[in-house]
């Protein structure tokens, strides 16, 4: 038997798993445009009902990996997740009160630049010319599958530097989550990231003086949608693929995620895609595929 095949399988599934998770976290801002609430609360409930799913999780079997003690260290890189991912959601959607949805939501996806960068800087992890080659195709892509709904003017840079910003704490997460997976199993980072994230994200609600409680059973069908979709499954995913995946690629091929957000806006809402949102959406294909094969050729 090839040495070399079951790693290269656990690659592959790993990698299937990745653009998985990532179609499920796409349909978040479908469940956060139908959700009765604001959107901060709305992203607490992202968390807080994903809480019991994944206590489940974390106690399912018989597995040594949930009984052991984690460390004062480890509690606190958990909470740091915890942290990168509440920035996340709180500031993405603050931002989107000061600029456009699709301004926000494309300046969100340049996590993959801050990515590599404080890889480079923080870990001295390097990549090849080929692989930022399709790291600026996937951008690119992505620009132009948004083209039509950018706009940019003096009145939205605020909320535009906002959507910088989130996509700093959202690089910091998957670089926090892939250096976790070296020692803890995906459902140990993902319960306590979640906890800690919800505990970020509740003196925030607060403040946002945003109603607490959705009124019909189908706003609260929505969040809990929200946490199981997006949050259990679509960032469970995520979790798992970044053990055997770099960083680096990871995020850009979480740039599927406004590709499979337009094609759901299509169906659901009769947003329909132009000739150039179609040739964006294969822009995206192609750069995560060139950064794809360059990642498997520095390996």
């Amino acid at each position: 038997m090839n040495l070399k095949s079951e790693p290269q399988h656990q690659e592959r599934l790993a990698f299937a798993l990745l653009v998985l998770g990532a179609a499920a976290i796409a349909f978040a801002p479908i469940f956060v445009r139908l959700s009765e609430l604001g959107p901060t609360a709305t992203a607490f409930y992202r968390m807080a009902l994903a809480i019991p799913a994944l206590w489940l999780w974390l106690h399912w079997g018989n597995h040594t990996d949930v009984t052991e003690q984690l460390s004062r260290r480890e509690y606190v890189r958990l909470a740091w997740a915890g942290f990168f991912f509440a920035g996340d959601m709180s500031i993405w959607h603050f931002s989107i009160h000061y600029t456009t949805v699709a301004n926000s939501t494309l300046l969100a996806n340049l996590a993959p630049i801050f990515v590599t960068l404080f890889g480079f800087v923080l870990f001295k992890d390097r990549v090849s010319k080929l692989f930022l080659g399709g790291m600026v195709l996937a951008l690119v892509g992505a620009v132009t599958l948004m083209g039509d709904s950018l706009q940019l003017s003096r009145q939205s840079f605020f909320g535009d530097v906002l959507g910088v910003i989130t996509a700093v704490f959202y690089a910091s997460y998957i670089l926090a989550v892939g250096r976790l997976r070296a020692r803890l199993a995906t459902r140990v980072i993902m319960f306590w990231s979640t906890l800690f994230c919800a505990v970020f994200l509740l003196p925030l609600t607060w403040i946002s003086g945003e109603a607490w409680v959705a009124q019909t059973w189908q706003g609260w069908a929505v969040l809990v949608g929200l946490a199981l979709v997006a949050q259990v499954f679509g960032q469970g995913l995520i979790a798992y693929a970044l053990a055997h995946l770099p960083a680096s690629f990871s995020s850009v091929s979480l740039l599927f995620q406004p590709v499979v957000a337009a094609l759901a806006a299509w169906v659901l809402f009769g947003e329909a895609l132009g000739t150039l949102q179609g040739i964006g959406a294969l822009v995206v294909l192609m750069g995560v595929i060139l950064a794809r094969h360059a990642s498997l050729k520095n390996r």
